[in-house]
């Protein structure tokens, strides 16, 4: 049985495509509350083998550590999933907290590069593997607001296409995920747990779901060993661009 590694199991997207895979792959799941993981793990349990990371994405250290030290029968890796990440405030660039635009480049793109950095050296003897990268519709538009969120999604956009590049050789393949509205616990960091203005980003049409991406993971992981999904865009049916929504 292959194995896949997740990065923010513990919620939303990368949670419902951890339970997507389990009928198929022995799994590594990865995030920052263990009780949640530890939740994941019983309930998988009876599908296939589960093993836990607790660690943040932004912590080098962390990172390589609990890679480096996984068990012997956890050390062959064929899928990875970087979906860890996060948006921290919807404000000006000129008003924005520093503090939050630091998060955000440190968990969507320090937190992948460490990630892949960590998890090469398990797949590269294989000849082959599969690394995929969660985006955003904010890497291919910037929106008012949002300026270093959409650069940060911007750089994911170019680690996937420059990995592709690098990793060619290799047998490796990259997928780019890049989502639009999606109902998750997104809205809710990014607004610091304010629950009404979180709900009201989704409010007036039906975005899409957790599973709806998972869904799509799957997909582009289960295509037969010549196909390599470079890029999917996905969005609801009612938002036409990172800005353009129709609202009832």
């Amino acid at each position: 049985m292959k194995t896949a590694l997740i990065t923010g199991a513990t919620s939303g997207i990368g949670m419902e495509t951890t339970r997507k895979l389990s009928n198929d792959f022995r799994l590594i799941i990865c995030g920052r509350r263990q009780e949640r993981l530890d939740e994941l793990k019983s309930e998988l349990s009876k599908n296939t083998e589960v093993f836990t990371l607790n660690f943040d994405v932004r912590d080098k250290i962390a990172v390589f550590n609990a890679i480096e030290n996984l068990p012997e029968n956890f050390r062959r890796i064929d899928v990875l999933l970087n979906n860890a990440g996060n948006a921290h405030g919807l404000a000006p660039f000129q008003d924005a907290d520093l503090e939050d635009l630091e998060a955000m480049i440190d968990g969507n793109v320090k937190g992948i590069i460490y990630t892949t950095k960590a998890v090469l050296p398990l797949m590269i003897p294989n000849g082959s593997g599969h690394i995929i990268n969660i985006s955003s519709i904010a890497g291919k538009q910037v929106y008012a607001n949002g300026t270093t969120y959409c650069a940060s999604k911007w750089a994911v956009e170019a680690l996937s296409k420059g990995m592709r590049l690098d990793l060619l050789p290799l047998g490796i393949k990259v997928t780019n995920v890049a989502p639009g509205a999606v109902d998750t616990e997104f809205s809710l960091v990014r607004f610091k747990g304010d629950e009404h203005r979180s709900q009201q980003v989704y409010s007036g049409f039906q975005p899409l779901s957790a599973k709806n991406i998972a869904e799509t993971i799957y997909f582009a992981i289960m295509q037969p060993d010549h196909v390599q999904l470079a890029d999917i865009t996905i969005l609801p049916k009612a938002q036409a661009d990172g800005t353009s929504i129709h609202r009832n």
